[in-house]
């Protein structure tokens, strides 16, 4: 066989493939360097501003080492926004834009860390867990079901020993080696999380283009796509990306089988193996189920906001308005293409149009940068402990992001088997996913649907996003039913 179209279709790759263009560059080493330090967390976005402050710092100590010419970190931007490694996005609730990591982002540095840090896959769990999923795929595709009843039985089998085994004493846990080994292996498939994520992303965004286009494309008698739109139908959830985003979405969310994921992973951070893992490797393990809800989430919002901005689209008939625009726009394409022999683009026509552009003005309106204007004057010391007032804290809550309906559905889960309980009783169930906004969320939750017991005290304990540990002594407030937002 010819590897002529294996070299082919490579080719084509390499010209097309943001990964590869990344991988390739120059400049990978401060580009990989300085995206992995500002990126490296699921669904972090840096506002533009900053990160050009930021890169702009970091480009004093790098040039002394790689030649980077006089380019900003501006520049250094924009470049790497062209090779789509970078995506700039409007900000959510105000007017700047912030920048993220694109997909093929994700993919150069994990393959980058895999390279200087690398991995065996050669283990004993990886070749298991190999073994497994084709003897699964096997069974469960094969028509004849006496094949399965007989697997069954033999899975029963094996338990039926297992059980007798460990009632008897004989089995020892599994070796730390071996759990080590799996613990990467879970790792691995982590670290391609993010990437994921992003490219979920990008689908969702191809797929909402792909749907305008169609609204512009095809009249009103073809327009499926309209006529279910105009029925409520969200189109993007609908496809296969769709559900299959959404299954994943439900079960991350799912309050029984967060809450078992929580549990497993504590147990497993309390075996003794576990203490030999890398401090990093730990913290990935602990926050991972808050890694996956914030990618979820995030995604979630993206289409929802699609589906949102498709509606609004439809029911404001303002497609009919660009479909009557593309059309005169096609008719003076096609009367130009021909007149293009005989007059010249630039040629008067006796009709003029003002366009949006930029203003231009004077070099003397230009207000000059004053550093001194930024100084914001002497270090802060640390700040005494003190008391807070809760209602500011419930102000705070109000005017924040806090996703209230992670948090109700954890209290009425804890209800259900509890009856009632106190905010720290929930906290210890559900650990705090936002930080000091999930304890001041469930606080305000608490004054509305439960009791403030003044005479008693509890402590409460929650881990921040910056992975720091703190406490606070509160009066204790218990949930006495359950919540409906």
């Amino acid at each position: 066989m010819s590897v002529l179209p294996t070299a082919l279709a490579i080719q084509r790759l390499s010209g097309a493939n943001a990964t590869i263009d990344m991988l390739r560059a120059n400049t990978l080493p401060v580009m990989a360097a300085v995206l992995g330090e500002y990126f490296g967390s699921p669904s972090t976005r840096v506002p533009t501003d900053e990160l050009h402050e930021l890169i702009d710092a970091d480009l004093q100590t790098l040039r002394e080492h790689f030649d980077l010419g006089t380019q900003s970190a501006k520049g250094f931007c924009d470049g790497w926004r062209e090779k789509k490694v970078i995506i700039r996005r409007a900000a959510e609730g105000s007017r700047g834009e912030t920048y993220e990591l694109s997909a093929a982002g994700f993919d150069a540095i994990r393959i980058i860390d895999q390279l200087i840090t690398p991995q065996s896959t050669l283990t004993e769990s990886r070749l298991m867990t190999l073994a497994q999923s084709l003897q699964s795929l096997a069974i469960d595709t094969d028509p004849d079901t006496s094949r399965k009843l007989r697997a069954l039985e033999q899975q029963r089998e094996r338990l039926d020993e297992e059980i007798t085994r460990l009632r008897s004493g004989e089995v020892e846990p599994l070796d730390p080696r071996v759990a080590t080994e799996r613990i990467t292996d879970i790792l691995l498939q982590a670290q391609g999380l993010p990437a994921d994520f992003a490219r979920v992303r990008a689908r969702f965004e191809d797929l909402n283009q792909e749907l305008r286009v169609a609204i512009l494309s095809l009249d009103d008698h073809q327009s499926n796509v309209i006529m279910e739109i105009f029925r409520g139908v969200d189109l993007i959830s609908e496809s296969d990306e769709g559900r299959t985003f959404q299954a994943f979405s439900g079960l991350i969310r799912d309050p029984e089988s967060s809450a078992a994921f929580e549990s497993n992973v504590r147990e497993i951070l309390n075996r003794d193996f576990a203490s030999q893992l890398p401090a990093n490797a730990r913290r990935q393990i602990r926050n991972l189920l808050r890694d996956m809800k914030m990618g979820s989430r995030d995604v979630q919002g993206t289409l929802t906001e699609f589906a949102r901005g498709l509606r609004r689209y439809v029911r404001s008939q303002d497609y009919q308005r660009d479909r009557a625009l593309r059309t005169l726009i096609q008719e003076a394409l096609s009367t130009a293409a021909p007149a293009r022999m005989a007059i010249k683009p630039f040629t008067e026509i006796g009709m003029s149009i003002d366009l949006p552009v930029i203003s231009m003005s004077s070099i003397g309106g230009v207000s000059p940068h004053d550093p001194s204007a930024f100084d914001a004057g002497e270090l802060l010391g640390d700040a005494e402990s003190g008391e807070v007032d809760l209602a500011q804290l419930v102000l705070i809550a109000r005017e924040s992001e806090i996703d209230f309906a992670e948090l109700s559905s954890n209290v009425n889960s804890y209800l259900e088997v509890a009856g009632t309980g106190s905010v720290a009783d929930v906290l210890r169930e559900f650990p705090s996913s936002q930080g000091l906004a999930s304890v001041v969320g469930l606080l305000a939750l608490a004054t509305r649907h439960g009791l403030v017991d003044t005479d008693n005290a509890e402590q409460l304990t929650w881990t921040g996003l910056d992975d720091v540990t703190r406490t606070a002594t509160v009066t204790r407030h218990v949930f006495t039913e359950r919540i409906d937002l």
